[in-house]
C-alpha cells in the first residue's frame, strides 16, 4: 500500500496471506455472517464469510462512500473522521472502521453474535491488521528507493496499443 495521498494499492502475496488470516480469525471469534475490507477508494482488498449471495463489489463502494460522507459530516461538527460506524437492521447489523487511516474493516453480523462482541474483537483484529498495512507500507517504501517497483503499464508499448484498438 503506498501512502495516505496515493490511489494506487500495492499487495503483496505475503501480507493477503496475513490479512486473510487476520480477517478469517476475527470472523470465528466475533462469530459474524461476513467480514471484508476495502480501501478508501472503494476497491475489495479481502473478503471472507457468507460471500456467495453478496454484492461485494457495490457493498466496497458504497461502504467507502458511507466512509467519505460521515467524514464530511465530522468536519461539519470539528471532528477529523468518525472511526466507527454502526447499522443496525432488522436482521443483520453492520459495524465499518477504519484500520490504520488506511482501509475500511467491514462486519456484519446478525443476532449469533452482539455488538459488544464485535467491538471487543474488531479493536484486536485492528491492531493486528494494522500492523500488517504498516509493514507492507513500509516493504512498498523501500521497494519504491530501490527502484524495484514500477508502472503496471511499462511492459506496454505504444504499438501494443495500437493493436489494441485496431
Amino acid at each position: 500500500m503506498l501512502g495516505p495521498h496515493q490511489s494506487s494499492f500495492v499487495m503483496y502475496e505475503e501480507e493477503f496471506q496475513l490479512i486473510s488470516a487476520a480477517i478469517e480469525k476475527l470472523l470465528r471469534e466475533s462469530n459474524s455472517k461476513v467480514i471484508f475490507l476495502v480501501d478508501k477508494n472503494g476497491q475489495l482488498i479481502a473478503g471472507c464469510g457468507e460471500t456467495e449471495n453478496l454484492d461485494t463489489t457495490s457493498l466496497a463502494s458504497l461502504t467507502a462512500g458511507n466512509i467519505a460522507a460521515t467524514g464530511g459530516l465530522a468536519k461539519l461538527i470539528g471532528e477529523k473522521e468518525f472511526s466507527i460506524l454502526f447499522h443496525e437492521g432488522e436482521k443483520d447489523n453492520i459495524h465499518i472502521s477504519i484500520v490504520g487511516q488506511r482501509v475500511i474493516l467491514v462486519v456484519i453480523f446478525d443476532q449469533r453474535s452482539s455488538l459488544g462482541l464485535v467491538r471487543l474483537r474488531v479493536k484486536k483484529a485492528s491492531q493486528e491488521l494494522g500492523k500488517i498495512f504498516e509493514e507492507l507500507a513500509n516493504k512498498v517504501t523501500l521497494a519504491e528507493q530501490s527502484g524495484k517497483v514500477e508502472s503496471p503499464f511499462a511492459e506496454i508499448t505504444d504499438d501494443d496499443i495500437d493493436n489494441l484498438f485496431s
